[in-house]
């Protein structure tokens, strides 16, 4: 990918004018990553590149933006620019062109705030951002009131470059972001899910990052519900390890290259609890959190905006995570059911970072990988041996009592009460005549 961006800026370069990458890439270049994309600046006015890249297109022309096509990969030109009045949090008024020293003091952060002229192998730095890399901070540039004024989400996007390069935050972008925590509600929530998506996906410990909003005073704003979940006490004997924030944290930061299932299913599998608490004998409980939490974790995904599939699995995920305590006492039947639900291998990875936040104790997850490994030579949930046509066949009258019989035989089956088809057929002919008899 790097050889493309270099043929762009040579080419703006040949044709005379000022070309470089900036941002993230060179960032990334720096610490030793591979970046992801790569962004060019130049003082090259958009329809300059455009004429000399003439497939290119015109996607942020306001702004100076321009996507240019390369051995198939595409690059954003942009030309240097200053932004004016802020007006909606979000968008300047207006731009006007100017110079790289002049176009790195209107970006977010020092680190993103660095050039590189790939044609001279030379970095420019107007903001000390080599430095801020160096000493692992995150600053925002110049004044940190006015890059949170300019755009809100900023607040944010500071959490998660922080997190996911394992730096920390600068004191004053720190203080910063709690004097204007509260403007985060003025961002669209489609901006704030992805934001808050990646922290999740891509942080090597997102409970730190989602301690980190709340020390900020951004997780009040925009997950209210989350953040409610500090300081409610658990009983100590299943939860040493404290509240349940403390224990939600704990999980999150223990997630290994989690799904976006997972990692949503983690954050607000116990959301519940707070409103279910109560004190009863001495200890306290949380009567129906799952089903409350379920509930709860809905209407938090809906808001957010998450896909509907997602949001089902997730939700489906929270409401049934208790009932993997009792797994040990389940009939074959219902083993069967659970492993071979499609949720299963989410509902299994949220309970093993359950018990590892808490009181460490793997017996179910052993059972249920266990149970997963006898079933592995066959289908967990075998083909039917009766249907409902042999049911009908039987003399039972269409309607509901046709699927009341077909799930008793298949329950036979599962649980091995039956050895065959022919078997579970007798048996069930001898259930339903010995039913016809004491109805007459």
């Amino acid at each position: 990918m790097s050889d493309g961006a270099h043929q762009v800026a040579q080419r703006l370069q040949a044709a005379g004018f000022s070309a470089l990458w900036a941002g993230g890439c060179v960032r990334d270049m720096i610490m030793g990553r591979a970046p992801k994309d790569y962004d060019l600046a130049t003082n090259a006015t958009p329809e300059r590149v455009m004429a000399l890249f003439p497939r290119a297109i015109a996607v942020g022309k306001a702004f100076g933006v321009v996507r240019v096509a390369i051995g198939g990969l595409e690059y954003e030109v942009a030309t240097f620019r200053k932004d004016h009045a802020y007006k909606d949090g979000r968008h300047p008024e207006a731009v006007s062109y100017t110079d790289e020293k002049t176009d790195a003091q209107r970006r977010d952060f020092t680190v993103n705030a660095l050039f590189f002229d790939p044609l001279a192998g030379k970095v420019h730095d107007y903001v000390n951002g080599q430095a801020d890399i160096t000493a692992r901070v995150i600053r925002a540039v110049g004044h940190p009131n006015e890059r949170f004024e300019e755009d809100h989400l900023r607040m944010l996007r500071a959490i998660r470059f922080a997190s996911t390069l394992d730096f920390t935050l600068d004191t004053k972008t720190f203080e910063a972001i709690r004097t204007n925590a509260q403007q985060i509600g003025k961002i669209s929530v489609e901006r704030i899910q992805q934001e808050l998506t990646r922290i999740l996906l891509e942080s090597a410990r997102s409970g730190d990052a989602i301690g980190l909003m709340l020390k900020t005073g951004l997780l009040q704003v925009f997950l209210p519900e989350v953040a409610a979940m500090l300081g409610q006490a658990q009983p100590p004997q299943f939860h040493p390890e404290g509240d349940v924030f403390t224990h939600t944290m704990l999980m999150l930061n223990a997630m290994q290259k989690p799904s976006l299932r997972l990692a949503y299913a983690v954050l607000l599998h116990d959301v519940g609890k707070p409103m279910t608490a109560k004190l009863t004998d001495g200890r306290i409980r949380f009567n129906q959190h799952a089903s409350h939490g379920a509930t709860m974790a809905e209407t938090i995904l809906k808001r957010l905006r998450l896909p509907s599939e997602d949001i089902k699995a997730i939700v489906f995920s929270i409401g049934n995570h208790m009932r993997f305590m009792d797994v040990r006492k389940m009939r074959r039947a219902t083993l069967h059911r659970l492993v071979g639900a499609p949720t299963f291998p989410l509902e299994l990875e949220l309970h093993r970072l359950d018990c590892a936040a808490c009181h460490g104790d793997m017996q179910n997850f052993d059972f249920l990988t266990e149970f997963q490994r006898e079933c592995r030579a066959k289908p967990v949930l075998p083909k039917p041996w009766v249907t409902g046509a042999d049911i009908l066949a039987l003399g039972v009258p269409s309607g509901r009592e046709v699927g009341r019989w077909k799930k008793l035989a298949y329950d036979a089956q599962l649980e091995k009460a039956v050895a065959h088809r022919e078997a579970a057929l007798a048996w069930l002919k001898k259930l339903i005549t010995a039913k016809r008899a004491k109805s007459a």
